[in-house]
């Protein structure tokens, strides 16, 4: 599978990244059986790159990707995980479930922390749990409501980190395009890891966002290119961002997934497709929760999806073109 560099850091991420909330549980549980099958698929796909967090599952993604990549040369595989959300002991919560979309029993609590304190200390809890001496990417995680703790505190710790070469590429992640845009501009960060805003139904990153990217160097991965569900599966499904999606859009996905069957492609693969062809973006990362779901996605990536489709989307209006 084709790779490429983060910006200029170094950091080699194959074209297509393993997302690892749907191993932390994500809306449904699996086993342990199951999540190690998922990444064991990605990696027989030729998957490279694999992205985790504390938040997903609260810790339970890293400690399983951790050992589902165990036996693997360290050497072959990059990992990105991120920091923001410490975790912390709940006592008496693993009687109740965690609140936040994870089928995980709530035995610890996320507490918001962008001090340079807390980033070495969440990045130490994830090396511990992953079970590695290093994490290739570390990304600055939701800090929609933390700016000025983020870009003054969490962001020089994460560039002292990777002045001493502890980790080779920095950056943030998040489903908003203006905070992203402002680091891109007012910090020297590697990669901008965006959760659906570049997508077959909201183009709006590439207003400012990816064009400000492309200039400065500095690589985007992009996540949540299916917008939660609605582009996931052959005929649209009904979620949108994580609720129930509004008319009007659906009809948007549901003409969408017409002009790809007359083109003899499957809407998830155009999702795919449509997100990877941005010359911004270096890499697409998309989760499962079984082996299932990455074989296919795997396999749909990897067949072309013909220029002629998206002329013919673009001609409707239901789509832009860079």
């Amino acid at each position: 599978m084709r790779t490429a560099r983060l910006g200029s850091s170094g950091v080699p991420v194959t074209a297509l990244g393993f997302g690892g909330a749907g191993i932390g549980n994500l809306y449904r549980a699996v086993d342990d059986v199951t999540a190690a099958a998922a990444v064991d698929a990605a990696w027989e796909a030729g998957v490279r790159y694999f992205d985790t967090a504390p938040h997903y599952g609260l810790g339970l993604s890293e400690r399983r990707l951790g050992r589902a990549l165990a036996e693997r040369p360290r050497g072959d595989y990059v990992v990105s995980t991120k920091v923001g959300r410490a975790l912390v002991p709940n006592p008496g919560g693993a009687a109740h479930t965690d609140d936040q979309g994870f089928d995980v029993p709530a035995d610890s609590l996320r507490r918001w922390d962008f001090s340079a304190d807390g980033v070495l200390r969440s990045l130490e809890s994830s090396l511990d749990r992953l079970g590695v001496d290093r994490v290739d990417i570390v990304l600055l995680h939701d800090p929609d409501d933390h700016w000025e703790q983020a870009v003054g505190s969490a962001y020089p710790a994460l560039h002292d980190l990777r002045d001493q070469g502890v980790v080779g590429a920095i950056g943030v992640g998040m489903n908003q395009c203006r905070m992203p845009a402002r680091f891109v501009a007012e910090t020297d960060i590697d990669v901008v890891m965006l959760a659906g805003r570049y997508t077959l139904l909201d183009s709006s990153a590439d207003a400012e966002l990816l064009p400000r990217c492309l200039a400065r160097g500095v690589a985007v991965v992009a996540a949540g290119v299916f917008n939660s569900g609605v582009l996931a599966t052959d005929a649209p499904g009904t979620t949108y961002d994580y609720a129930p999606i509004a008319p009007e859009l659906h009809a948007r996905a549901v003409r969408i997934a017409e002009v790809c069957a007359a083109h003899d492609v499957l809407l998830p693969q155009a999702a795919m497709a449509y997100v990877a062809r941005h010359p911004a973006v270096t890499s697409v990362v998309v989760g499962a929760h079984d082996a299932g779901q990455i074989r296919r996605n795997a396999a749909l990536f990897d067949t072309p999806v013909p220029d002629e489709l998206w002329v013919a989307l673009h001609a409707e209006g239901l789509i832009d073109l860079p």
